[in-house]
C-alpha cells in the first residue's frame, strides 16, 4: 500500500471514529455509531498491516487471528453485569502494550538527525512507559474490585499522598537521568515505580467511586496510546489516543460533577472526607409482600422506576420492561430515573433498559426528573443504594455528603426491591429504608418482579 493510500485510509478511519463518538451521545443513534467505530477500526488495522513499514509474516498473521478469536469469544460470553470489569481489563492491555513498545524502542538502535530529536524521542519513551504502567496496574486493581476479587473498601495507608509524590518525583528525576545518558536502568526503575503508583492510586479508591475510576482509566489508556503514536510516528494512533483520552477525561469530569466531587479527590482517596460521627438512624425497615406492591401499583397513577446495579446482577431488566408495558397499558404514567453513576459503568443502566426494549423517551436523567418525585404516587427502586440515599443531603458527616441524589423520598410511597438488609457495595447505610413511606420488597429482583407480574395483568 502506498503512503498516499494509507494516509487516505487513516483519514477515513479518523472520521469514522469521530462519528462514532458523536453518535454515542444519542441512544437512538448509538447502534449505528458502534458500527462506525467497528468499520473505522477494521480500516485502521488493514491500512497499518498493509503499510510499507510492516513486514507480513506468519507470526503477525497468527497474532491477529488469535487476538480476533479471543476477542470474539470474550465479547459473546460476557454478561452485562461483567462489562465494567471487562472494560477495566481491556484498559490494562492498552497500558501494557505502551510499556512494551516503549521498552522495545529503548532497546532498538536509532540514528537521530539532531540532539533535539534524541531528546524528544526519549521523552516520548519515558512518558509512554510511565502512563502505560500506571494504566496497567491501576486497571488490574479496578478489575479485581469490580469483579469482587478485591475488597471494595479503600486502602488508606499512612502518608499515602507523600508516597505518591515520592514516586512521581522519583520518576521525574529518573527521566532527567535517562536523558543525560545514565542508562536504560533508569527506564526500568521508573517502570517499577509507575506500576506501584498505579496499583496504590486505585487501591486507595473506594467502591462508590469505581464508575469514575473506570472512566479515568479509559482516559489514561487513551493518552498512553497517543504517546505510543508519537513514538511510532503513527498519526492515526495519535488522533485515536487523543480522542479516547479527552473523551474519558470529559466523562470523568461530568461524573465527578454529578457526585459533587473533585476529580483530584477521587484519584487521591475516594469517598471519606467526613470528620464526625454519622447521623443515627431511627425506626425500622418495614417489609411488604407481593400483594401489597400490586395493590400500591393498582392505586397509583404515576410510577417512577429507579434501576441500579442490583437489577443488572439479577438480570431483571426484561421483567422490568414487561412490568412497564403492563402498567402503561392500564393508562398509568411510568418513567425511569437514571443517576449519572448508577451501576458500575457510565451508561450501564441505559444499555440494560435499551436491551430490554424500554422506550427511550421515558428514560430520564436525574436533572430531568428529580423535581417530579413530589408529585409521584409510587417509586420502585431496584437494587440502588447510594444514588437514592437522603444522608447525602441530611447528614454532613456522611461519606457521601453533598452528592446530588435522586430525591425519591419525596414521593407518596417508596418500594425498595433488595436482597436483604445489607449496606450495598460501598458499605454506606441508607436512612431511606427506615422512612415511614418506604416499604422493603425483599428477595432477588427478577424473582420478585416475576411474582409481581402474576398479580398484574
Amino acid at each position: 500500500m502506498t503512503i498516499g493510500l494509507q494516509t487516505a485510509a487513516y483519514l477515513s478511519a479518523t472520521v469514522l471514529f469521530i462519528l462514532a463518538l458523536g453518535g454515542l451521545s444519542n441512544q437512538e443513534k448509538a447502534k449505528r455509531a458502534v458500527w462506525f467505530g467497528i468499520i473505522g477500526m477494521a480500516i485502521a488495522v488493514l491500512a497499518t498491516v498493509a503499510g510499507s513499514e510492516v513486514s507480513m509474516s506468519s507470526m503477525l498473521i497468527g497474532a491477529i487471528v488469535i487476538g480476533a478469536v479471543i476477542g470474539a469469544i470474550v465479547a459473546m460470553r460476557v454478561e452485562m453485569t461483567g462489562m465494567p470489569q471487562l472494560v477495566a481489563a481491556l484498559h490494562s492491555f492498552v497500558g501494557l502494550a505502551a510499556v512494551f513498545i516503549g521498552i522495545n524502542s529503548d532497546l532498538s538502535v536509532h540514528d537521530f538527525a539532531s540532539e533535539a530529536a534524541r531528546i524528544i524521542h526519549e521523552v516520548e519513551i519515558f512518558l509512554g512507559v510511565f502512563i502505560g504502567a500506571v494504566t496497567f496496574t491501576g486497571s488490574i486493581i479496578a478489575y479485581g474490585k469490580l469483579a469482587g476479587k478485591i475488597g471494595g473498601k479503600a486502602l488508606i495507608l499512612p502518608g499515602r499522598h507523600l508516597w505518591n509524590l515520592v514516586m512521581v518525583g522519583g520518576s521525574l528525576v529518573l527521566m532527567l537521568m535517562y536523558m543525560n545518558h545514565a542508562g536504560s536502568w533508569t527506564l526500568y526503575v521508573m517502570t517499577l515505580l509507575a506500576l506501584l503508583l498505579g496499583a496504590h492510586l486505585v487501591m486507595a479508591i473506594g467502591g462508590a467511586d469505581m464508575p469514575v475510576v473506570v472512566s479515568m482509566l479509559n482516559s489514561y489508556s487513551g493518552w498512553a496510546a497517543a504517546a505510543t503514536g508519537f513514538l511510532l510516528g503513527n498519526d492515526l494512533l495519535i488522533v485515536t489516543g487523543a480522542l479516547v483520552g479527552s473523551s474519558g477525561a470529559i466523562l470523568s469530569y461530568i461524573m465527578c460533577k454529578a457526585m459533587n466531587r473533585h476529580f483530584l479527590s477521587v484519584i487521591l482517596g475516594g469517598w471519606g472526607d467526613a470528620t464526625g460521627p454519622a447521623m443515627e438512624i431511627e425506626g425500622e425497615q418495614i417489609a411488604i409482600d407481593v400483594d401489597g406492591v400490586a395493590s400500591a401499583l393498582d392505586d397509583a397513577d404515576s410510577v417512577i422506576i429507579v434501576p441500579g446495579y442490583g437489577m443488572a446482577v439479577a438480570q431483571a431488566q426484561q421483567s422490568v420492561s414487561e412490568l412497564t408495558r403492563r402498567l402503561r397499558a392500564k393508562g398509568k404514567e411510568v418513567r425511569f430515573a437514571i443517576h449519572p453513576v448508577a451501576g458500575r459503568l457510565p451508561g450501564h443502566m441505559n444499555v440494560l433498559l435499551a436491551e430490554a426494549k424500554v422506550p427511550y423517551d421515558i428514560v430520564l436523567e436525574m436533572d430531568e426528573i428529580n423535581d417530579d418525585f413530589a408529585s409521584t404516587d409510587v417509586v420502585i427502586i431496584i437494587g440502588s443504594n447510594d444514588i437514592v440515599n437522603p444522608a447525602a443531603q441530611e447528614d454532613p458527616n456522611s461519606p457521601i455528603a453533598g452528592m446530588p441524589v435522586l430525591e425519591v423520598w419525596n414521593a407518596k410511597q417508596v418500594i425498595v426491591s433488595k436482597r436483604g438488609q445489607g449496606t450495598g457495595y460501598s458499605g454506606i447505610e441508607n436512612p431511606l429504608f427506615y422512612k415511614d413511606n418506604t416499604r422493603m420488597f425483599y428477595g432477588d429482583a427478577k424473582a420478585s418482579l416475576d411474582q409481581l407480574l402474576t398479580q398484574i395483568s
